[in-house]
C-alpha cells in the first residue's frame, strides 16, 4: 500500500497486472505439482466444507451488508455504504485464500475447491445479488468470459501441475521456501496493483481522512464478526 501510494504503477500498470496474473497462474501450478491426485480428490469431497463457504459468501456477507445500512448517515455515506455492500456480494480473491489457508497450514486441497466454486458461481450470482439488493437499474450482466479466465489462470495451472508431479515433486519439496514466496509475492503483487489504480484513478481523494478512518473500522468489525460466525459453525459442525 505504501509502495503503490509512493510509486504508483502509471504506464506500467498493464506489466505489473499482468505480473500478478503470472504469480497467480504460477502458485496453482506449484500446488498442483505438490498436492497428490489423492490429495486433489480429498479436497473435492469436502462437500460440508465447500456449503459452509458458499453459504458464508452468498448468505451470510449479503445479510451483513444489509444490516450496515444502519451506519447512514452517522458513520458511512450512501457511497461508502454502497461500496461496503458490494463487498459483501462478491467471492473472496482465489490466490488469497489458497495462499492463506497454506500459510496456516491447513487443508489447501479443500482450499482450492471451496475458493474456486464461489468463484466460478458468483459470475451469475453476484451480478443477480446486486439487482436484488441494490439500488440499478437494468438488468444483470453475466460476463461469460470470465469463466475462461479462471480456467487459464487457475485450473489449467493446477492440471498442468498435477501432470508434471512425478518429475518436479521432489525438487518443490526440497524446496519449499520457494512456495511461500509464491504464495506472499501473488498477494503483494495484487495489492500493489489494485493500489496502483486507486492512486492513477484518485480515489482517495474522494474521500477524507476521517472517512476512511471510520470506514476501516467497520470493514474491519465486519472481517471480526464474520470470523466469529465461521468459526462457531465450524466447531460447531
Amino acid at each position: 500500500m505504501a509502495l503503490a501510494a509512493l510509486f504508483p504503477a502509471h504506464g506500467d500498470a498493464e506489466v505489473v497486472s499482468d505480473a500478478a496474473k503470472m504469480a497467480i497462474a504460477l502458485l496453482f501450478f506449484l500446488y498442483g505439482a505438490r498436492l497428490s491426485p489423492q490429495q486433489a480428490w480429498h479436497g473435492v469431497r469436502q462437500w460440508r466444507l465447500h456449503l459452509l463457504v458458499l453459504a458464508t459468501t452468498f448468505v451470510i456477507f449479503p445479510v451483513l451488508g444489509l444490516a450496515a445500512r444502519a451506519l447512514v448517515p452517522s458513520m458511512l455515506t450512501i457511497d461508502l455504504y454502497n461500496g461496503l455492500l458490494f463487498l459483501c456480494l462478491v467471492p473472496s480473491t482465489v490466490q488469497s485464500s489458497i495462499a492463506f489457508t497454506s500459510i496456516a497450514r491447513g487443508h489447501v486441497s479443500a482450499a482450492i475447491v471451496s475458493a474456486s466454486l464461489p468463484k466460478i458461481l458468483g459470475i451469475v450470482l453476484t451480478p443477480l445479488l446486486v439487482v436484488l439488493l441494490m439500488n440499478t437499474s437494468g438488468a444483470p450482466r453475466v460476463d461469460g468470459t470470465a469463466i475462461g479466465d479462471i480456467v487459464l489462470q487457475l485450473l489449467l495451472p493446477f492440471g498442468a501441475g498435477q501432470l508434471a508431479r512425478r518429475w518436479i515433486a521432489g525438487a518443490i519439496a526440497r524446496h519449499a521456501a520457494l512456495l511461500k514466496v509464491v504464495d506472499r509475492g501473488s498477494i503483494l503483487l495484487v495489492f500493489y496493483t489494485a493500489f496502483s489504480m486507486g492512486m492513477v484513478e484518485g480515489i482517495w481523494g474522494s474521500v477524507d481522512v476521517w472517512q476512511l478512518i471510520l470506514l476501516t473500522i467497520v470493514a474491519a468489525v465486519l472481517l471480526a464478526v464474520v470470523l466469529a460466525i465461521t468459526t462457531l459453525i465450524g466447531r460447531l459442525a
